[in-house]
C-alpha cells in the first residue's frame, strides 16, 4: 500500500523534510512552534510498529525535540501521539512558553491561530536543514515547503 498523508495534515501543515521513514511537518500556526513527525506506516498505534520502527521514530522525536528546544523560546516541550481526529500515526512536538495564549492549558483545539508568513517557514526550514547537517543527518530531502 502506498503512503499518503492525511488530507487534514496536508492542509494544515508545511512539509519541511522527508526521509524514507517519515515526513517532518510544521503546523501552520505561528502562535506555537509546532512540528509533527508522520511515520510512513499504515499502523495507527505505536505498539504496532516493529522494534526497529519504534527506535527510528524515537530517534526522530529526540532530534526534532532538540531542534525545537534550541531554536524557539521554550519553557516546556509537549510531545504527544494522540490521533483522535486524524487517525494516521503522527507525533506532535510543541514548544510551550508561559507567555503563550493557552498556557498552562492545552493547545489542542485552541482558537488561537495565526498563519506563518512564508518567509518565516523558509527560515525555519533553513535552520532545520543546518541543524541536520551539523548532526550529519544526510538522508532527508528538503524541498519547497508545501
Amino acid at each position: 500500500m502506498t503512503f499518503q498523508l492525511d488530507p487534514r495534515l496536508h492542509n494544515d501543515c508545511f512539509k519541511l523534510a522527508e526521509s524514507s521513514h517519515s515526513l517532518w511537518l510544521l503546523l501552520n500556526n505561528s502562535y506555537f512552534p509546532w512540528m509533527i513527525i508522520v511515520p510512513k506506516t499504515q499502523h495507527q498505534e505505536l505498539y504496532l510498529l516493529s522494534g526497529q520502527e519504534q527506535t527510528q521514530l524515537q530517534t526522530e522525536i529526540n532530534l526534532i525535540s532538540e531542534f525545537v528546544n534550541n531554536n524557539f523560546e521554550c519553557a516546556k516541550l509537549n510531545v504527544a501521539c494522540i490521533g483522535n481526529i486524524v487517525k494516521q500515526m503522527h507525533v506532535h512536538i510543541i514548544a510551550r512558553t508561559e507567555s503563550d495564549p493557552c498556557w498552562p492549558g492545552v493547545v489542542w483545539g485552541s482558537d488561537f491561530k495565526q498563519a506563518y508568513a512564508i518567509r518565516d517557514v523558509f527560515k525555519i526550514q533553513a535552520e532545520l536543514k543546518q541543524f541536520c547537517e551539523d548532526k550529519n543527518i544526510n538522508d532527508l530531502q528538503f524541498a519547497s515547503p508545501q
